[in-house]
């Protein structure tokens, strides 16, 4: 498969958060749009970062530190890691395509359903690479089985792990994925564990044990808990026989200085992730009760989104587009059929907007 090709069948569109589409489309300003799609943090930036970020304007005729090394040294602080197994990327996707460049894998294990730029990376580094796929279950939640995981992983030299799992929100506790990188080191098969979405169930983290196991990498995103996906920033926790081999192919400056300013900021500022526990605490009750209420079908989340099954759902999701709420539809992801849908955990007006419209498109 080229490289064209791949691009072709595996569009940007596919992704949540395209609301200058739809904005576009409907003739109405972007803020006016709500973005159900993208599983952002629904308090926005915290005031504190705002504020960095103005701060470091007269700074920006400066290039970024090509190293984030003062934003390593600080995540390696906040994470209980060696600051020199760390590589800061333009959000983690970034670091996903660099593995897949640096290592090109000949075969690979990924669930279904799963995070799709796993499998496009891998394609794109390596146009012959096999693809061993790890099938959830919609009767187990699509919860991820470390025995099926392991089975499946042999002959493989890399698996991708999403955890908590998108788009399930499914979260495989710390000690089945410590079973997986335990067999992943035994079968010589790196393994890749996408912790995204691990700050909002920060306990199920592996990312201190990528000392000890020379075949983990374990990924982190920065802008699904503090909302800075528009900055872009994440970073990897790497085996340190790894990072030079990687840092080869890294491209330079791929993380901008008021990235990795916000970042700093965004770290500190225990207040604020405080407000978001609260928040997405009581939101995720308020709508699984409804969910229940209502007779909504949905997978239980870990994480600030959730996976809904409803029928008719690409008459729903056209329907609320046009009224210009925007929901992600799952019929893109190996493994889901189009009646799934995957919505974002937002505050309590959109959530009421939310829920109104969907029991009104379920009962019509």
């Amino acid at each position: 498969m080229s490289a064209q090709n791949i691009k072709t069948k595996s569009s940007y569109s596919e992704h949540g958060g395209d609301i200058y589409r739809s904005a576009s489309g409907l003739g109405v300003p972007e803020n006016k749009i709500v973005d159900f799609s993208a599983s952002i943090n629904p308090l926005g930036i915290s005031q504190r970062v705002r504020l960095e970020i103005c701060s470091q304007i007269g700074s920006l005729h400066n290039y970024p530190d090509p190293d984030a090394g003062r934003l390593s040294t600080t995540l390696g602080k906040y994470h209980g890691v060696n600051p020199e197994s760390i590589i800061c990327g333009n959000g983690s996707t970034e670091l996903i395509y660099l593995i897949a460049k640096a290592l090109k894998p000949k075969n690979v294990l990924i669930s279904a359903p799963t995070f799709t730029e796993y499998e496009r990376a891998c394609r794109m580094a390596c146009s012959e690479v096999r693809v061993k796929r790890d099938e959830l279950k919609e009767k187990n939640n699509f919860d991820i089985n470390p025995d099926n995981f392991i089975k499946s992983m042999k002959g493989c030299d890399a698996a991708f792990l999403c955890n908590p799992n998108n788009p399930t929100g499914r979260l495989l506790g710390k000690d089945g994925v410590l079973k997986i990188a335990n067999a992943a080191k035994k079968l010589k098969c790196y393994l890749i564990a996408d912790e995204a979405f691990m700050d909002f169930c920060p306990e199920g983290s592996v990312v201190r044990s990528v000392e000890d196991n020379p075949c983990l990498i374990v990924l982190r995103s920065m802008t699904k808990f503090y909302a800075l996906s528009g900055l872009r920033a994440g970073f990897g926790v790497f085996p340190l026989n790894l990072v030079d081999k990687l840092k080869k192919f890294k491209e330079p400056w791929t993380i901008n200085t008021l990235a990795q300013k916000a970042s700093l900021t965004a770290l500190d500022d225990y207040d604020y992730a405080n407000r978001t526990f609260k928040l997405i605490k009581k939101e995720k009750k308020f709508l699984e009760e409804n969910f229940k209420k209502s007779g909504i079908r949905f997978i239980p989340s870990d994480a600030n989104f959730y996976l809904l099954k409803i029928e008719n759902a690409g008459k729903a999701i056209a329907c609320l587009r046009k009224k210009g709420i925007l929901v992600r539809d799952c019929s893109t992801f190996r493994g889901l059929d189009s009646s799934y849908i995957r919505i974002a955990v937002k505050r309590r007006k959109h959530n009421l907007l939310l829920l109104k419209e969907l029991l009104r498109l379920c009962r019509a």
